[in-house]
């Protein structure tokens, strides 16, 4: 960050604290935030001030007023000023103070004096009462003094959009430590985000033509930190290229800061939508049914969505794969992925739909990499994107890279127009080594990436080789160690396939096994009612099925204490002797009587089912991952198992795990067998297993050395605690 930002927001923060008293440090942000955009807007008006109020006054007296006049001075702002924004108030700061008395009512009637698309800025943070606040507070005319102080000149000749960015970032940051809240929810940092900027625009010779058109969207617009620095990156090599930029952002002042941001530059503000991206109707999809060449974000991880249940999952039932989320649902808590699937939907087609396809870059922890069950989960979410050719490259992180978080975050590449030499390939990249400890910790954010670490992540993944080593590496050292590998898409899906065993049960009718009948729920039910009304019944009831519960008991002790080794000779047994004792014998009764005498037995017969195949033993039953068979055709049809059509593919699948059954199992358990039923397709990213390097344990004896110089230290404390 420069010195001169630095200063800045040091300074900026020595007025904050001079609304202690009437504000708390957690209310400062209510005052400084507002406060920081209208002066950077006063410092950005103040040359062209006198000739706008002189337009104003000309245009009045033609007789033009209201949305005309306004129309025609937002026309004139942006073509003489390269921005559409004006105040026709007569007030600046320094004339603001000249009037201490009615500085309150000065305030409010310049901030009216805004064009409109400035004025739904302050609107958003409620400043209006916020001056009310101040002003019966006695602190208006001090705060506004402070920000009219030459040290706060905010002019972009002097600070410019790219560091007035991080002014407004860092003040978020530090507000929000203040009020014990996440600052990692509004923005990213800004060489993780040119990072991303390198990625996803390298590769990508179309967006450098002159002239040459393209959009940029982030749902997760925060202050608007990702657009701002893609602008900048590809304006930097191709100035003749226009950009239009959208986003959305449900945090008001984040919204409020984004907007101001854009109206500086002459954006259209109101490509920036107000409202949750995940919700339903006006807080939900602000851009519906609008597609984008380039989509990027740093959606909230670890946050449940709870909020958006209802909508999300009315979405995914009723519209599947017509709406955004189709393939299946993340965890209650933690609705990242949600974003992406969101993003994917506002993909334009792809070249060989006749479209000109989009590319994404989108900020991940690592949960989405491998959580989730196969099924419509975040494994369903993989494997959708994998099977389809999307997924173009995973870049690990250094950990302690954000500011409200230590962990490690990886950066996804999403692609519908991979070039030839990508196609039907992922790229994983390990950056977790590329960093330099930073001088001072800024919340839990204590390294950063240097110019030299993003040109080097941009390199691997520009030259596309597996098992390609890095330059660079922690602080800048060469490093040894592979940072690149290539794979297939199907080198990521699997199948989980459950193996079952047979059940083997011995049975024995002695005291032991008897006594644990009265741990078997229908044996209990016996002596109970469910008559209430009448006491009589219900009393009678009771009694009946104790009598019934002794006379089984009794039956049972008469049995032979013989060790049964087949189920089916047992239940012969057992019928015989409920039925010459007139005795009668429920389902629901055989089956505890069966479960409190059995135990299993590895040498007992098989227990079979109705039809004389084998049952299942639950405590013997093995889940094993097989991986999918090079043969077999992606996409698989989510749901293939259950499509009468398949059959030619399920055939495939089945084939290859009865081989991998009679390769890897039966010659080690050979009555096993497997439920093709449950048989599903998984796909997990195991990026830190591809990239493990195996570090041997230290010597025992080195080991040893430190325990005796452990003990020797804790003795001569305990010496010093006893003199």
């Amino acid at each position: 960050m420069p010195a001169n930002t630095t200063n800045l927001i040091n300074f900026v923060f020595e007025i904050a604290n001079k609304l202690r008293g009437p504000y708390r440090p957690p209310q400062y942000r209510k005052v400084m935030l507002p406060m920081t955009v209208l002066r950077r807007l006063d410092c950005v008006l103040a040359p062209t001030k006198n000739q706008v109020l002189r337009d104003y006054e000309k245009l009045q007296a033609r007789g033009l007023e209201g949305d005309a006049l306004h129309k025609v001075l937002a026309r004139k702002a942006s073509k003489e000023r390269d921005h559409p924004l004006y105040n026709i108030s007569p007030y600046t700061f320094e004339k603001l103070l000249a009037d201490p008395e009615n500085i309150a009512t000065n305030l409010v009637s310049y901030i009216n004096g805004f064009s409109e698309s400035a004025r739904v800025i302050f609107e958003a943070f409620g400043f209006e009462s916020e001056i009310e606040k101040l002003d019966k507070a006695n602190r208006l005319y001090l705060i506004v003094k402070e920000f009219a102080d030459p040290r706060v000149n905010l002019h972009p000749s002097q600070v410019s959009n790219h560091d007035m960015g991080y002014v407004f970032e860092e003040l978020v940051r530090k507000f929000n430590e203040q009020a014990n809240e996440e600052a990692g929810d509004h923005f990213t940092p800004r060489e993780v985000i040119r990072l991303m900027a390198h990625l996803l625009y390298t590769e990508d010779e179309d967006v450098y033509t002159p002239g040459i058109v393209r959009t940029i969207y982030d749902p997760t617009a925060g202050t608007g930190g990702m657009l701002s620095v893609s602008e900048e990156y590809i304006t930097e090599q191709n100035p003749q290229a226009h950009l239009e930029l959208f986003g959305q952002e449900y945090n008001e002042e984040s919204w409020a800061i984004c907007r101001s941001d854009l109206l500086i530059k002459d954006e259209p503000v109101d490509n920036i939508a107000f409202g949750d991206t995940l919700g339903d109707g006006e807080t939900g999809d602000g851009h519906e049914g609008k597609n984008f060449h380039y989509m990027l974000a740093n959606p909230p991880f670890g946050v449940e969505w709870k909020p958006q249940e209802d909508h999300v999952r009315s979405e995914h039932n009723t519209l599947g794969f017509n709406g955004r989320f189709g393939p299946g649902l993340p965890r209650i808590n933690d609705g990242a992925t949600l974003f992406l699937l969101h993003m994917l939907s506002k993909m334009k087609p792809a070249p060989e739909q006749g479209g000109e396809g989009s590319r994404i870059g989108i900020v991940f922890n690592g949960s989405p990499l491998f959580n989730g069950e196969p099924g419509p989960s975040e494994s369903n979410i993989r494997r959708w994107i994998i099977e389809n050719d999307w997924l173009d490259a995973i870049i690990a992180l250094p950990d302690q890279l954000f500011y409200n978080t230590g962990i490690y975050t990886y950066i996804w590449l999403v692609s519908n127009r991979k070039p030839a030499h990508r196609k039907g390939k992922v790229q994983l990249i390990d950056g977790t080594r590329h960093y330099r400890k930073m001088k001072k910790s800024l919340g839990n954010k204590r390294n950063e990436l240097s110019d030299e670490h993003i040109e080097e992540l941009t390199r691997l993944y520009a030259d596309f080789k597996n098992n390609a080593k890095c330059k660079v590496g922690l602080n800048g050292k060469r490093e040894k160690r592979i940072c690149s590998k290539i794979f297939d898409n199907r080198d990521f899906g699997y199948l989980k396939v459950i193996v079952e065993r047979p059940l083997r049960l011995n049975f024995q009718a002695n005291a032991e096994r008897i006594e644990r009948l009265w741990q078997e729920k229908a044996f209990l039910n016996l002596a109970t009612s469910k008559k209430r009304k009448n006491q009589n019944e219900h009393d009678a009831e009771v009694e009946a099925g104790k009598a019934t519960q002794q006379r089984i008991l009794k039956l049972l002790k008469r049995l032979r204490n013989t060790r049964y080794m087949d189920r089916s000779e047992f239940e012969g047994k057992l019928k015989a002797a409920f039925k010459k004792n007139d005795e009668k014998l429920p389902v629901p009764i055989k089956k505890a009587i069966l479960s409190a005498l059995s135990e299993r037995d590895s040498e007992a017969a098989i227990c079979r089912n109705k039809d004389g195949g084998p049952e299942s033993d639950s405590e013997l039953r093995d889940t094993e991952i097989v991986p999918l068979p090079e043969d077999i055709p992606l996409p698989l049809p989510i749901g293939y198992e259950k499509d009468a059509d398949n059959t030619a593919l399920l055939e495939l699948v089945y084939d290859h795990c009865e081989a991998y059954l009679a390769r890897e199992v039966l010659p080690f358990v050979d009555d096993a067998w497997i439920d093709h039923s449950k048989t599903k397709v998984g796909y997990e990213i195991p990026i830190n297993r591809h990239f493990y390097v195996y570090e041997p344990p230290r010597p025992l004896e080195e080991i040893k050395q430190d325990i005796r110089g452990l003990e020797k230290d804790i003795l001569d404390m305990l010496k010093k605690v006893t003199v």
